[in-house]
């Protein structure tokens, strides 16, 4: 298999190949689960398009807890079928599919109670565990333990001492969101499917009652291609109602967004060499280690607004912070929070108290022949969702088609990556990178992060780090445009890369040197890249502005502030 690069020339070629011919199947949304479906479809052998209106995961993809789980908080809603298929599906990816980009993270539950808590969580998490090894793809992670008050204090010092009377500790994983999409959309175009972010689905082709493809606007170029395929896949998540608009039939079901907003705050402000995971009067927060930072959330608001740029408002900021510094000894203040993040969830909404609880669940459609719709679901659970809707669609093609083998699929960088992490050692000698620097590349890259190294070899400046963004090195900015499909700094700022959350200044004092960086592989001259540059500092502020606000209604408005993306 060779690995494919997505680059401009790649993008124009897609976009040309997909409007040639007809497809079997189009996937309408670049999410994990479009990207998904994408993979699902051409690793059975159909011809597949892929298309996304802005970045790959810029939607609820790229603004998760950024957790592969199982849904710990399920098994006491009693729903142990969700459970033990997520926890089939973690094992899956940390052992087979995606060793290089998902790692076991661990989790402190404090209890607050002698005696009763202790039994009752610990039946639960022990069920937890048990269901995971049972999967045939659990045992790669280390059993839940006990701790006594003192030994819970001595795991995660930064807790009160009053703020709990012992704890359980349990695994779960953990990945970068963003980075995992795009190396599912490079996986799928390495088997075949063609794709193109930045092409917005404007209209559908119907033959009488059929949708037989769909009208595809170049949203960088300004063309507009007519893409025909035997199947359309609706995988836009909370944007799901919206595209089915766009063929006048009303869907079977709605989905409804969710608001659940995260902060970001610096290692050293939290002292635990553990994750946390709180109890709240909704539901749970949860405190999870990410590189030299804490991710703190979530909410859970109802949102009906803005579905591009969820805002989160001061009062969704307070509610997380007021949390979290009930069980902390040095409370986190607003100075600690070097980002912020909204992402919105996409809950399926039944017509009746009887389809409501799909809420948590997935649910697959054929509202119209030639249409499909899947919604719903959870990151973790992308690859079932995928593989119901390719078995959705391919009922309605005039062939026979092999089953899903997406189970033993892995992404591109996994294999030969447990190689390279045992020879990081030699990778820095040859290079001439200090091995923390290799293990980074290996653990956002997999084997591909050879490819970075050339590219290194070829212009050594490029091994250097960012100025104001140490974590990243110059060729991985380059390497996002040339490779991994980026079109504008926002898409390398925040999701090639997290800059934009991970610093104080939220992106602003790197994007001359990104912008400069990249513009020779897009092709921008000075104006672009000063555009480029404006443009993200009126969305850092806008966002800044946003986040001031007490509510949602004057969050967005002040999120809106901001115009998006200028093409080129």
């Amino acid at each position: 298999m060779k690995t494919a690069i997505l680059g401009p020339a790649q993008r124009a070629e897609a976009l040309a190949r997909m409007a040639e011919r007809e497809l079997d199947i189009l996937v309408v949304g670049g999410g994990v689960v479009g990207a998904g479906t994408a993979l699902d479809a051409a690793t059975r052998g159909l011809a597949t398009g892929l298309v996304e209106a802005r970045d790959w995961a810029s939607g609820t993809s790229s603004r998760s807890s950024k957790l592969i789980h199982g849904g710990l908080r399920y098994l006491e809603m009693l729903d142990f079928a969700l459970v033990r298929e997520a926890l089939k599906e973690r094992g899956l990816l940390l052992e087979r599919l995606a060793p290089h980009l998902v790692k076991p993270v661990p989790f402190l539950y404090p209890l607050q109670h002698k005696g009763w808590e202790r039994w009752y969580a610990g039946s639960g998490v022990a069920l937890y565990d048990a269901m995971s090894v049972s999967s045939g793809h659990g045992r790669g992670l280390p059993l839940h333990r006990h701790l006594s008050h003192k030994r819970a204090l001595r795991v995660a010092p930064c807790l009160k001492a009053d703020a709990l009377v012992g704890a359980l500790q349990y695994y779960d994983a953990q990945m970068d969101d963003a980075r995992y999409v795009a190396t599912m959309v490079r996986t799928a175009a390495a088997y075949g499917a063609q794709v193109a972010n930045r092409a917005r689905v404007v209209g559908f082709l119907r033959e009488g009652e059929r949708v037989v493809g769909a009208r595809v606007q170049d949203v960088e170029g300004g063309g507009e291609y007519e893409i025909r395929a035997q199947q359309i896949v609706n995988a836009t998540g909370v944007w799901t109602d919206d595209t089915q608009a766009l063929i006048g039939e009303r869907g079977q079901f709605h989905v409804r967004a969710s608001k659940g907003i995260h902060l970001v705050v610096p290692k050293d402000r939290i002292h635990s060499t553990t994750g946390l995971i709180l109890r709240t009067e909704k539901s749970v927060l949860f405190v999870i280690p990410w590189g030299r930072h804490w991710v703190v959330g979530t909410t859970d608001t109802e949102w009906n607004l803005d579905k591009a740029h969820p805002a989160a408002s001061s009062a969704d900021i307070d509610y997380l912070l007021e949390h979290v510094n009930e069980v902390l000894a040095t409370p986190l203040t607003r100075d600690d929070v070097e980002g912020v993040y909204a992402g919105l969830r996409p809950l399926l909404a039944g017509e009746s108290d009887a389809t409501s609880k799909l809420s948590r669940e997935h649910t697959v459609a054929h509202p119209v022949p030639g249409l499909v719709v899947v919604a719903g679901g959870k990151y973790t659970t992308y690859r079932v969702m995928a593989k119901d809707a390719v078995d959705e669609a391919v009922h309605a093609l005039d062939q026979r088609v092999a089953e899903s083998v997406t189970e033993d699929i892995p992404l591109v960088g996994a294999e030969g990556y447990k190689a390279l992490w045992n020879a990081r050692a030699r990778i820095a000698a040859r290079t001439g990178l200090h091995v923390a620097r290799i293990e980074h590349l290996l653990n956002r890259y997999g084997s591909l992060a050879e490819e970075l190294l050339e590219l290194v070899v070829a212009d050594p400046s490029l091994g250097e780090p960012l100025a104001a963004a140490d974590d990243y090195l110059r060729a991985e900015a380059v390497y996002a445009c040339t490779h991994e499909g980026a079109r504008h700094l926002d898409d390398v700022l925040t999701r090639r890369t997290r800059i934009s959350i991970e610093t104080f200044d939220r992106g602003t004092r790197s994007a001359r040197e990104v912008a400069e960086l990249i513009a020779p592989a897009l092709g921008w001259d000075s104006d672009q890249i000063e555009k480029e540059i404006t443009h993200y500092q009126k969305r850092v502020e806008a966002e800044r502005e946003s986040q001031r606000q007490p509510d949602d209604l004057t969050a967005d408005a002040a999120r809106l502030g901001a115009p998006d993306i200028v093409p080129l």
